[in-house]
């Protein structure tokens, strides 16, 4: 008979699969029921953050926040002996605790309270891997409407980008982009078609990426390596973007919160961010969007 430990191996999976069709109840019992054998481990937190995130996109908000408080507690007792590079699960769950509770905030209102909070967890875990998400739920409250900040390019594919002060007079689309991400790969094209449109208006498109010490496969990567993988990357699947700009620097990502990619962000004429927008778009969403900053 196999040890019981094993009929939990796909525990985040299945919590995951059951809050998808809104099965909480379901969910949070196996998760109970593992938590009996196992106690206080990653895995768990990870499942619980998703039990967080499932009931805050069903708009239960109070409900989400003892989830996320519950994750967060777990967290730090395993973080008492461990670091949180130490296991996959850690920053997801983390992250997912900070994220569920700052968004609950939020929605119920207390938009200010949920911006000190975020503020407060970036001081906190700011050079922790989680540093960049708790960037993005920052800058989705209070990112627009704000000056764009500056994109670092020391190093770069293509073209030499322009500072964004440069480009004062011309709306642009940043496109943050990773390369393994299927996401990305697929929003290529619609943002070859968006450029060939509103280029002639002024558009400016620039695409920063970054090094993740991995290629193909996932494999472990020098940066030398990575950085030649990329290029074979960007020449097979963005070809149609071959005369974009590419700023290569973490920096930006930590800077921007782009923990998901793509992330896309629209920056007036006037060097203000209209649009900040984690996720992939649809050609006529961010038509409409480009629209709405043309001169």
């Amino acid at each position: 008979m196999l040890p019981a430990l094993l009929l939990y191996a796909s525990l985040v999976n299945d919590v995951r699969t059951l809050v998808a069709r809104d099965d909480f109840a379901a969910a949070e019992r196996i998760v109970r029921s593992y938590e009996a054998q196992a106690g206080a481990t990653p895995e768990a937190a990870a499942a619980l953050s998703w039990l967080a995130r499932g009931e805050l996109d069903a708009h239960n908000y109070a409900r989400a926040d003892d989830y996320a408080a519950e994750t967060r507690k777990l967290v730090d007792q395993i973080l008492r002996t461990r670091k949180v590079e130490s296991d996959p699960w850690l920053p997801m769950a983390l992250g997912a605790s900070v994220e569920v509770h700052a968004q609950a905030l939020a929605a119920r209102g207390a938009r200010s309270e949920a911006v000190t909070y975020l503020r407060q967890q970036l001081h906190l875990l700011g050079t922790t891997p989680v540093a960049e998400r708790i960037q993005k739920n920052l800058n989705l409250l209070s990112l627009d409407g704000k000056p764009a900040p500056p994109i670092e390019s020391a190093d770069f594919f293509g073209a030499k980008p322009p500072t964004l002060a440069a480009l004062r007079g011309h709306p642009v689309l940043l496109f943050f982009w990773a390369h393994w991400c299927p996401d990305c790969k697929a929003e290529a094209p619609i943002l070859a078609d968006l450029a060939r449109i509103y280029a002639p208006k002024g558009l400016v498109l620039i695409a920063p990426t970054r090094l993740y010490g991995s290629a193909a496969g996932g494999e472990s990567a020098t940066p030398a390596e990575e950085k030649n993988y990329i290029e074979k990357i960007r020449r097979q699947y963005y070809g149609a973007l071959a005369s974009v700009p590419v700023p290569l620097d973490s920096t930006n990502f930590q800077t921007y919160g782009a923990s998901t990619t793509p992330t896309l962000v629209l920056i007036d004429r006037n060097g203000i961010v209209r649009d900040y927008h984690p996720g992939a778009a649809s050609e006529a969403e961010l038509a409409a969007r480009i629209q709405a900053v043309l001169p």
